[in-house]
């Protein structure tokens, strides 16, 4: 929107250093929010959102979501994590095509923008990493994504996944060259290794090396499963997190997903090193992985955020649905007040940010940041009385993706409404179901 876009009469759920909850009105320009305030008069050239009865809030980051999975939901349920991906995700990630990978990252951005997440931390599979690149760049969200790296040799990984340690490095620096700080910035790169079992130590130190010379992040998995803990101690010798600091990836650019089975060592690498941590609680009950205790790492000051995972381990890309889970599965354990609503809010926006290592750009409503926001319809049966109850309560615990009208990423209105802008819903839709059809001829599962 050239001309700029001015919200009016809405309630701001800003997240600013106060968590202030505002009625009033923002104003775009270009891609920043310039003004907020009341009555603030539309200008000759904007385009005028009357959001009276509405509530904006900071667009949700999601810091870990495997786009390049979303053709597989519903194609491996019930399964624990190393048989899930034995028996289904990595041959059906070996047989993926350049088109069927770009219809898979369409298909879950348009659920993400559909249900209001804004920036995504993305892994994809070993090949055709660049066309997702391509449907993120088209589709306008805001995304850290890399190719996944397994030079790992043997076991059950598909011979089309077994990579060579310097091609997969080469190909990782080649599509960073590429796509790094496209768009402004909004899409950014990020090194990929899977995780400590499918990536050999000199494959983890030169990624650490290149994260430090190009500044950017590293994004891998970490003890999310009792039986992958086994096999890295009978590989390294070590628990995850203290192999990876070990070899000096445990730095505030690692973004480590879920972290279910630490002891007290690693929980110590995990808040002096400043690494984030990607809770995500739907894939973590699904897969029968564990509950991560994130009461405590937030009590110890370790940086929590959260992600929905991937579309066959979820099944689905919901921030509502993650936020409702994080608060639930806690009290039970830890007592009613473990996990508030608040504190599940802030993770999912300003956590989100601060993971990504942008807190000063995007992750909360303020003058100056990244206009990305949702824009939300809580006038409705499952939402009221909205009569003195918090607006965030009503959002974490009685909200759902359904409730998102508009959605603006960047300064650009993506949904508005509930029609999506950038990605096209029917040929989307028509697409997957052509590629499922195509990978599972390549790959029977049984």
């Amino acid at each position: 929107m050239m001309g700029g876009i001015l919200i009016k009469n809405a309630e701001l759920i800003t997240m600013n250093k106060r968590e202030e909850i505002l009625r009033g009105d923002i104003r775009i320009k270009d891609d920043l929010i310039v003004e907020i305030g009341s009555g603030l008069v539309p200008l000759p050239e904007e385009t005028v959102i009357d959001a009276t009865g509405r509530t904006v809030i900071p667009g949700f980051v999601q810091t870990h979501i495997h786009l390049c999975q979303t053709l597989f939901r519903g194609k491996a349920d019930d399964l624990e994590l190393m048989d899930w991906l034995r028996k289904r995700i990595w041959p059906l990630e070996a047989a993926h095509d350049g088109e069927s990978l770009y219809y898979s990252a369409m298909l879950g951005i348009g659920e993400l923008i559909s249900s209001g997440t804004t920036t995504i931390v993305d892994m994809e599979t070993v090949h055709h990493t660049d066309y997702a690149f391509q449907a993120i760049a088209k589709s306008g969200i805001r995304a850290l994504s890399g190719k996944v790296m397994m030079d790992q040799k043997g076991g059950d990984v598909p011979e089309a996944l077994q990579e060579e340690t310097a091609a997969s490095l080469q190909e990782s620096v080649d599509l960073l060259e590429k796509w790094n700080g496209y768009d402004g910035g909004r899409i950014r790169y990020a090194f990929s290794p899977r995780f400590v079992i499918s990536c050999t130590e000199p494959l983890l130190t030169e990624v650490r090396d290149l994260s430090a010379r190009y500044g950017v992040k590293v994004h891998t998995h970490a003890s999310e499963n009792q039986g992958e803990i086994e096999i890295v101690q009978a590989m390294t010798g070590m628990r995850n997190i203290v192999y990876l600091d070990h070899i000096g990836l445990a730095n505030e650019r690692l973004i480590l997903a879920h972290c279910i089975w630490l002891d007290e060592e690693e929980r110590r690498i995990l808040r002096e090193r400043g690494v984030h941590v990607s809770h995500c609680p739907g894939s973590n009950l699904k897969l029968s992985s564990g509950i991560a205790d994130t009461p405590g790492l937030i009590h110890e000051h370790v940086s929590v955020s959260l992600g929905a995972d991937g579309a066959p381990c979820n099944n689905n890309l919901d921030m509502f649905n993650e936020m409702r889970l994080a608060a639930l599965i806690q009290k039970p354990l830890h007592g009613p007040t473990a996990m508030d609503a608040k504190s599940v809010f802030r993770m999912a926006t300003i956590g989100g940010a601060k993971a990504v290592g942008m807190e000063n750009e995007i992750g909360s409503i303020e003058v100056g940041k990244k206009a990305d926001l949702a824009i939300l319809n809580l006038y409705n049966f499952h939402t009221f009385p909205s009569f003195d109850v918090d607006p965030i309560s009503r959002i974490v615990y009685s909200a759902t993706r359904a409730d998102v009208e508009t959605t603006i990423i960047n300064g650009k209105i993506l949904m508005d409404r509930g029609i999506l802008k950038t990605v096209d819903k029917e040929t989307v839709l028509r697409e997957a179901d052509r590629s499922i059809q195509r990978l599972l001829a390549r790959t029977p599962l049984g």
